[in-house]
Parts: C-alpha cells; sequence; structure tokens
C-alpha cells in the first residue's frame, strides 16, 4: 500500500513538473495520468509525421526528441525537446494537419493525452491555457526565425547553382575560343608572310588595306541561315583550291559575306595571287571572330556578376533610393535558368520615380513572388510586369499564366506556415516574409486577384516611407 502510494505521487510530481501543468492539484494530476497512455519509441523512430491529424498532446517523460520540417527532400531541424517538454499543441489546438514532424534521438518515452482530456484541462484551469499560449508563441517565432534562415540558405544554394549554370556557357565559350585563337593567330601569321613574300602593287596594297577595313564589328545572323552562307562559302572556297577552307569558311560567313562577293573579289585578283589572299583574309577574319566571342562571352559574364552585385546590394547602405524597374531586372537576371520556358513581358513606366527602401529586401519579394509563379506554372507560361507611378507611390503588378488560387484559401496566403504546396514543398513562409517587407518594412500595400489562368499580385510601395516598425 505504501508502495502504491509512493509510485502515485511521482505520477503527479512528474505532471506538475511541466510547466503546462504546474498549477494542478494532485487530483487532477493523478487523474490526467491515468487517463493517458504511454509510448516508448527507440531512437530514430517516428513519433509525430508531418502532415498528419493532430490527434494528441505528447508530454516527454523521459529521453531526447527531434523536431524537423520537410522542405525541398530534405528535413530542416527546429528544435529539440527533451524530459518535461511537450509537443503537438499547435495541430491539437488549430485541428489541423501536423506542421513538423519529431523523432526519436535516444530511447525515449513519452504521456499520450487525448483531444478531450486536453480540452477538459484547459476548461478547469485558465492559467494552463495562459501558459500554453506563452509556450506556442515562443515556439511559433523561434520556428519562423529557423525556417527563414533555412530558407535563405537554401534560396542562396538554388540562386547559387543557377548562377553557376549560367556563368558556365560563356565561360566555355571563352575556353572554346581561346583554344582555337592560338591556332588562329598562327594561320594569320604564316598567311601574312606569304603575302608579304608576294610583289604586289601599289593599286592591290590598297584593294588589301580596303578588304582589312571591310573587317567591323561581327554581325548577328539567324542560326540557320548562317549555317547555310558556310557551307555555300566552304563549297566556293575549296573550288577556289583554298587549303582549311571549311576553318575559315564560318568567318567568312560570320562577317556577311557571300559567294557572289567572293566571285567579285577573284575578278580583281591575278589567278596566283588570289589563293593567297584569300587564305591571309580568311585567317584574319577568325581571328577577328574569335576576339569578338572572347569579348562578347566576357561582357555576358560582367552583366551576370553585376547583376549578382546589385541584385545583392553589396557595399550599399541599408536604406537608399531604389531603381525598382533595374531591381526587378537584377532578379529576373538570377532567376533567368528557371524562365527558358517562360515567356516574359515587362511594361516598366519610362518616367518611374526611385522609392527609398531596402533594397535587398525588396529584391527577395521579387523572388519569391515570381519563383512561386514559375512554380504554379510549372516552369511553363507567361509572366508579366508592369509599374506605374500612383501619385506618391508606385506600384509593381506580377501576373502569372499559372492555374490559380482556391477562393477558399486565398485570404490565408500571407500566413506563417500556410502553403497551396504539396506536402513537403515549401516551408510557408515565403509570401509571408514578402508581406511583413512590403507592409512592415515598407508600410506599403499589397493583395492579390487569381482565378485559373491569371494570379496578380499587386504591390504599392510609398515613395518616402515613414521609419520601419521592423
Amino acid at each position: 500500500m505504501a508502495e502504491a502510494a509512493r509510485t502515485i505521487g511521482c505520477e503527479e510530481d512528474l505532471i506538475r513538473s511541466v510547466p503546462l501543468f504546474a498549477d494542478l492539484s494532485g487530483a487532477e494530476a493523478t487523474e490526467l495520468w491515468n487517463s493517458a497512455k504511454r509510448l516508448k519509441a527507440a531512437p530514430g523512430e517516428l513519433v509525430v509525421k508531418e502532415g498528419e491529424r493532430g490527434d494528441a498532446l505528447f508530454i516527454i517523460l523521459s529521453g531526447d526528441l527531434e523536431v524537423t520540417k520537410r522542405d525541398g527532400g530534405r528535413d530542416v531541424p527546429l528544435a529539440t525537446r527533451n524530459a518535461g517538454d511537450f509537443i503537438g499543441e499547435m495541430s491539437l489546438l488549430e485541428a489541423a494537419p501536423r506542421t513538423a514532424s519529431v523523432r526519436a534521438l535516444t530511447p525515449s518515452e513519452l504521456l499520450v493525452i487525448e483531444p478531450e482530456d486536453f480540452r477538459r484541462l484547459l476548461e478547469r484551469r485558465p492559467h494552463a491555457a495562459t501558459a500554453l499560449l506563452r509556450t506556442v508563441a515562443a515556439r511559433l517565432r523561434s520556428t519562423e526565425s529557423s525556417l527563414i534562415q533555412s530558407d535563405k540558405l537554401a534560396s542562396l544554394g538554388t540562386l547559387a547553382a543557377g548562377l553557376a549554370h549560367e556563368l558556365n556557357n560563356p565561360s566555355a565559350a571563352i575556353q572554346r575560343s581561346a583554344q582555337y585563337l592560338d591556332e588562329a593567330v598562327e594561320r594569320m601569321r604564316h598567311a601574312t608572310m606569304r603575302l608579304g613574300a608576294l610583289a604586289l602593287s601599289e593599286a592591290d596594297r590598297a584593294r588589301l588595306d580596303a578588304l582589312e577595313a571591310r573587317i567591323g564589328p561581327l554581325p548577328r545572323f539567324d542560326d540557320v541561315a548562317a549555317r547555310a552562307g558556310e557551307e555555300a562559302i566552304a563549297s566556293w572556297l575549296e573550288a577556289a583550291g583554298i587549303e582549311e577552307a571549311w576553318d575559315v569558311a564560318p568567318a567568312f560567313a560570320g562577317y556577311g559575306w557571300t559567294p557572289a562577293e567572293l566571285d567579285e573579289l577573284r575578278a580583281g585578283w591575278p589567278a596566283d595571287t588570289l589563293g593567297t589572299v584569300l587564305a591571309w583574309l580568311g585567317a584574319v577574319l577568325a581571328t577577328h571572330q574569335l576576339v569578338a566571342e572572347i569579348k562578347t562571352s566576357a561582357q555576358a559574364i560582367s552583366g551576370i556578376v553585376r547583376a549578382v552585385k546589385s541584385y545583392a546590394y553589396l557595399d550599399r547602405a541599408p536604406v537608399q533610393e531604389v531603381d525598382i524597374a533595374g531591381s526587378i531586372e537584377d532578379t529576373l537576371m538570377i532567376l533567368k535558368h528557371k524562365l527558358r520556358d517562360v515567356e516574359v513581358v515587362c511594361r516598366f513606366s519610362p518616367d518611374l520615380p526611385r522609392v527609398e527602401a531596402h533594397g535587398g529586401e525588396l529584391n527577395q519579394v521579387w523572388t519569391n513572388i515570381v519563383d512561386n509563379a514559375i512554380q504554379a506554372m510549372e516552369g511553363k507560361g507567361r509572366l508579366e510586369i508592369a509599374t506605374r507611378r500612383l501619385g506618391e507611390e508606385v506600384e509593381v503588378r506580377i501576373i502569372d499564366s499559372g492555374p490559380g488560387i482556391p477562393p477558399e484559401v486565398q485570404h490565408r496566403m500571407f500566413d506563417p506556415f500556410f502553403t497551396t504546396k504539396p506536402q513537403g514543398v515549401g516551408t510557408g513562409l515565403g509570401l509571408h516574409v514578402v508581406h511583413n517587407i512590403v507592409v512592415r518594412r515598407h508600410a506599403g500595400r499589397i493583395d492579390v486577384d487569381s482565378h485559373p489562368g491569371r494570379t496578380e499580385f499587386r504591390i504599392v510601395l510609398p515613395l518616402h516611407p515613414p521609419a520601419p516598425t521592423a
């Protein structure tokens, strides 16, 4: 009998050691213990699964458990819970699916409290409800902070991978052109030496100068037309007895030469000189073409680097005058690898004034909304972005041709952790962050109009916002 009394006392102490149940009477603690179930979990065992119905509150009697949230194929750690903690309260209160998973790290034992017992407890002990709300609020802040930081790191990784892909093309072009340039310069050197050995008249030298002067900026032609031109010129050069005709034909075609113009060139030169002149001209054209390609690729890399630097607002004050159109263009450059099959239409007002803002944060707004649009359209569709001035404000409209957002959930779109994406895809914080940046940080407005085939986000920002409320 004494042993039974000691056991009951230990049970009461265990229950009341949890802050949520600290002011329960001995009888209430015993009642709660007796109505609850005990659950043992081995290391690695899942106690709570994200997405499942929240139908119980768990009190950890012993052991360590980890709380994680699935995001894009990875588990994001949110917290570790130990003996005396409780878990599962948020889903139980909302009668909503679990927003995170809980897995045992060590051998653990938990007390499982059913919804009805939990409801009676809150009705009888208002203090427990107050303690619960404080805990929920603290956990929401902590979870939001952890996920936002995780999202930033994940976004950084995604953007880095996309930029690496964008940089790879011009970088590979530079390497390829530089390799061929060595050969082209050597061919040009030999061709120039052979040309210099010829006994040319003043008229011939004048014609050479005219040919060299014709080499200007490299024109741009349709790929199909350019390939057709290369074949025709290569055939002409082969018929004229030019060595390596197929090596220099792309350069002739690239600069707009045609077989008819080559016929005119042949008419002005003696037969024993024509081959040397054409070989020299082809080598010069090929060298200039390769240099032009290297320059174009280097400019492309420079443009990407400039966009990244501008996107991140490196070396700038936290608040500055932001060119909204430039900010959006930088974002589109950063997301270019995701927009390959999306028709992007930008209609920027030419007289749009600059906005006093946190430039990096506005870029986060455009990135989140555009990235959501790309996902909604599954990478294919039409994206329209328009800007205009509204008095002392600037309006930005971002419209996609995706399937739309169901009317019954549109009012929750900016709530933290709410998402219409499949379970485990996204954290549900992207639009919440957007709302905070626009409304709280910049005293602006944001609203959504959505139906199948058209979703429009409308962001309005004041030109001179008041000091942010953080």
